[in-house]
């Protein structure tokens, strides 16, 4: 007869660490398959939505704008061409947002008090960006600095592409969700075809592209899994070096249970559409950085005024 002493023993501490470490892999693995819970029309903060603050305007109304048909195209390189441009202005939108609420950032850090709504806005960003709500200070600001960043054009077309195959999916067509977004709430979005017994994820719908893109950008910008993506742009940013969408890639391991094949592809789709030349557009149109320029593309009532130039 055993006596239990209330001390584990050997091989107990054994199983117990084993236990852990899977667990660590386990939640490792579910970041390349975690997408915000995004349903637009019912969570601002799963659909990736901005909080409002004084200077930040409304969406134009083209943001809200359904997906084109890009499945009647026969000529391939004019399918590309049509997703796209489709797809560029909307990332101009969403990026240019998000460096309005760093100029926001980089305001309130210039204050010694916040009045209630500034620290409410704080609160609401650092719950959002997954960042320590508390204290509403210097060093909560600088943390949400480094999550609350733009993604380049090139990384967002070429993910886009390889995860709605240009458009035309299922989830894209009738979900408006370009990247295989997952949300976990029943009836949250559409069930996949081949989804295991057992497992209750759904693939997101979004009331627009814009809102899909936009959620994976916040995906991006405060899931553990991505933060070596976050790593690569803060260290570009600290050496005042142009975004690179082929760089970052490198810290999407975790997107896909490819890992590195899914990296490479990425890099491949990129390089053999030669998107690097839309993160070139996009440096372009904001060589202007002051906050009237930002105000201008993030409330463009002419969705031409951000096209490539």
């Amino acid at each position: 007869m055993s006596v239990n002493t209330g001390a584990p023993s050997p091989a107990a501490k054994k199983r117990h660490a084993l236990a852990f470490i899977l667990f660590l892999i386990a939640g490792a693995l579910f970041g390349a398959f975690y997408k915000p819970s995004p349903s637009a029309l019912s969570s601002r903060d799963n659909a990736g939505e901005e909080f409002p603050f004084a200077t930040l305007p409304a969406l134009p109304r083209w943001a809200n704008a359904p997906l084109p048909d890009f499945s009647g195209y026969a000529d391939t390189d004019e399918k590309k061409a049509a997703f796209f441009d489709f797809l560029f202005p909307r990332i101009v939108l969403a990026n240019s947002r998000i460096l309005l609420e760093r100029e926001y950032l980089d305001a309130l850090a210039a204050k010694s008090q916040f009045t209630g709504k500034e620290k409410q806005w704080l609160k609401n960003e650092a719950k959002r960006l997954r960042v320590d709500l508390a204290p509403a200070g210097r060093a909560q600001i600088a943390k949400l600095k480094r999550r609350l960043d733009v993604i380049p054009p090139s990384l967002i077309m070429a993910q886009a592409a390889n995860e709605s195959a240009w458009g035309t999916s299922r989830f894209a067509v009738d979900g408006n969700n370009l990247f295989g977004q997952w949300c976990f709430t029943a009836g949250c979005g559409l069930v996949p075809l081949s989804r295991v017994s057992g497992a209750s994820h759904e693939v997101a719908k979004f009331s627009s592209p814009y809102r899909s893109v936009r959620a994976y950008i916040q995906n991006l910008n405060r899931h553990p899994a991505y933060q070596p993506l976050r790593d690569i742009r803060l260290t570009d940013r600290k050496q005042q070096e142009p975004l690179s969408g082929r760089e970052l890639a490198a810290g999407l391991e975790l997107y896909s249970e490819r890992g590195e094949e899914y990296v490479g592809e990425i890099t491949a789709m990129i390089r053999h559409n030669n998107l690097a030349v839309y993160d070139q557009a996009f440096a372009e149109i904001l060589k202007d950085r002051t906050p009237a320029h930002l105000q201008q593309l993030a409330s463009a009532r002419n969705i031409n005024e951000l096209m490539p130039r």
